[in-house]
């Protein structure tokens, strides 16, 4: 198996739903060049990840053909009873037998106890042992010592997903290298998330842009993907690719995967020490946070809006935060409820941020 999955939270729209002629187009050619991972989950754009799955994968190719990972989620259950349904629904949401792969999904501190209280390990073995699914694991978004308390009291996991790129290798809201250090104690199989943090990595500011430029080739996020395959626990690194264009791109530098150089390790160092210099936001638009906003703010929109500001003095960002809010929550709108910072993965500052957003564009 290669190390390079299809990650099916970031699939191409139009008008807000799945372009089918074009994600079948992209499954073609991934599968063509010998790549069969696929990443999804419920929550994957409302819903429509699953269905999407179904009618471009499973519907169009043997199910042996391919590798498909999805996940048990908090908010979809509130009891043990709860998560066989739930599970059912998934198989035929994808229109499969089986899944590969089930993990629970981003696991936290503050919902591992009701994962424990709905008995959820324990029943992901069950459906193991059963032959619904083939390995268990979980997607993981806490610290490194929550990390190591969990996998030791749950040995029967058999791979951990987590969020690992160049920039939150020594974040300490993320800590990145942490965690993937604890999985190396276990020696757990370990699955990335984010290689290029939601298009951050893509995005750089023009100093950063330069340090990989001197190298003399490759996409910039060609040396984030291969930054985060070039460690040895790695197993599979996923990419959230919206259009033909990204994955061609990605399959250009994976089909033969080469591990980042020396030279090229230094360059994404600079490029690090670049990024952590800039007040930015650090959000993946993962939109984790916009399901459960009381206020309707679309809030990595907004966060968008920032960190363009910020990089651009003379953009005018008025216009584009005006027209994000137009039929939705502004800045000025939160509450402070605090929902949003429950379940951000990057544990952002979100209702603090509001503030200094209301203040820069209202």
């Amino acid at each position: 198996m290669k190390n390079f999955g299809f990650g099916c939270m970031r699939l191409p729209l139009i008008d807000g739903e799945v372009d089918y002629p074009q994600f079948c187009e992209m499954i073609d050619r991934f599968l063509a060049e010998g790549f069969t991972y696929f990443d999804t989950a419920h929550g994957y754009i409302g819903g429509k990840s699953e269905i999407a799955i179904r009618e471009c994968l499973a519907k169009r190719y043997p199910r042996e053909s391919y590798i498909l990972t999805d996940k048990l989620t908090h908010p979809y259950f509130e009891k043990e009873e709860d998560i066989r349904p739930f599970f059912e629904s998934q198989l035929e949401a994808c229109g499969v037998e089986y899944f590969d792969y089930y993990l629970i999904h981003c696991v936290t501190s503050e919902n591992y106890d009701k994962y424990m209280r709905c008995r959820a390990f324990e029943i992901i073995q069950e459906l193991k042992n059963e032959g619904k699914v083939k390995k268990i694991g979980m997607s993981f978004h806490d610290t490194p010592e929550f990390l190591d308390q969990v996998l030791s009291e749950h040995p029967e996991l058999d791979v951990v997903q987590i969020q690992f790129n160049y920039v939150d290798y020594d974040d300490p809201k993320v800590e990145s290298w942490g965690c993937y250090q604890v999985c190396e104690k276990y020696n757990k199989p370990v699955i990335i998330m984010e290689p290029v943090k939601g298009g951050l990595l893509i995005n750089l500011p023009d100093e950063g842009k330069a340090v990989l430029d001197a190298l003399g080739g490759g996409s910039y996020a060609s040396y984030a993907i291969r930054y985060a395959a070039s460690f040895p626990q790695v197993f599979m690194v996923l990419s959230g690719m919206s259009n033909t264009e990204q994955m061609e791109d990605n399959l250009s530098y994976m089909k033969e995967f080469a591990p980042l150089s020396e030279a090229e390790f230094d360059a994404v160092a600079k490029v690090r020490e670049i990024l952590k210099s800039q007040d930015n936001i650090a959000c993946t638009a993962c939109r984790y946070c916009v399901e459960g906003c009381p206020k309707q703010i679309p809030i990595p929109g907004l966060f968008s809006c920032y960190n363009t500001q910020k990089r651009y003095q003379d953009w005018d960002g008025k216009k584009s935060y005006e027209a994000r809010t137009r039929e939705a929550g502004k800045a000025s709108d939160c509450i402070a409820c605090g929902k949003c910072e429950k379940v951000c993965p990057q544990h952002l500052p979100i209702r603090e941020r509001m503030k200094e957003i209301a203040g820069m564009f209202e």
